[in-house]
């Protein structure tokens, strides 16, 4: 059964312990990072950082203001748009309800940067062999029967985690006991065809930075802006992808043949 993640954000302080958590479980490294949004650091997700939060000045009565902190990671889209922009199927979701990718898959055309109205998937600019990162949902920790890693650190249960039906249900729940600390608005029950991760607010969501209108079923106009791509540039792709493939299989077997010398070399434990 799809899974679910409730965001609400007038319990998050902001203590960046889901920032960390991310990093820690997935072994992401550290980056050079400059400040975003008033003191967000990182500014955005990268494909070093999978999770961040956004630090947001929210204006309040006679020039004063307050913080709202924002979780930003992949909204993991039921309809997802990266899913539908990519040609070679190296992005798909699981039943999870995770959106995942195949790195072995992936011919490095960046349709899903484009693609995605969230500004998500990080591509590897710094190495010869790039992949496209992003948050995995912690499919890995899911499998077991644990919740995410960002999930499970957060000291005031900003974050929970579930059935995808619960967590719609708690956040109604919420918002129908306290009308006058939440917006009447659960961000990601309809947008973009709904997602995996759900927010709910006491701050209007176009004022945090989501985006405020996007249409419910995104894979359509994917499929509609790639039908204009020139026939020779999708078939360069295929191209592409057919050389990434034989090439990646030529690697695989030299790292192999030079496993099987390396054992057939006398050493500790071999007979001279």
């Amino acid at each position: 059964m799809s899974k679910g993640m409730l965001i609400d954000l007038t319990r998050c302080i902001g203590c960046r312990g889901c920032q960390l958590a991310c990093k820690q479980w997935n072994g992401l490294p550290a980056e050079e990072t400059s400040f975003g949004t008033a003191w967000s650091n990182p500014g955005r997700l990268s494909a070093k950082t999978w999770n961040t939060i956004d630090f947001r000045e929210v204006d309040g009565p006679n020039g004063s203001f307050s913080w709202t902190f924002v979780k930003r990671m992949c909204m993991h889209c039921h309809d997802a748009a990266c899913v539908s922009a990519c040609p070679v199927g190296a992005l798909y979701r699981s039943e999870a309800g995770a959106v995942l990718y195949e790195g072995a898959r992936c011919i490095g055309c960046r349709y899903c940067l484009v693609a995605c109205p969230f500004d998500v998937p990080g591509f590897e600019w710094d190495t010869p062999d790039p992949y496209i990162k992003k948050c995995t949902f912690c499919a890995d920790r899911i499998g077991m029967g644990w919740e995410p890693a960002c999930a499970k650190t957060c000291p005031t249960n900003a974050v929970i985690f579930g059935e995808h039906e619960e967590m719609l249900r708690e956040a109604r729940r919420r918002i129908a006991a306290k009308p006058d600390k939440y917006i009447d608005h659960i961000y990601g029950e309809h947008e973009a065809g709904g997602t995996s991760v759900l927010y709910l607010s006491s701050v209007p969501f176009d004022q945090l930075g989501f985006p405020a209108v996007l249409p419910e079923k995104y894979p359509d106009l994917a499929w509609a802006s790639l039908s204009k791509v020139p026939g020779t540039i999708v078939g360069l792709s295929v191209l592409m992808g057919g050389m990434t493939y034989i090439i990646q299989r030529r690697q695989q077997m030299e790292e192999a043949e030079r496993e099987r010398a390396a054992a057939m070399l006398p050493g500790e434990g071999h007979e001279l």
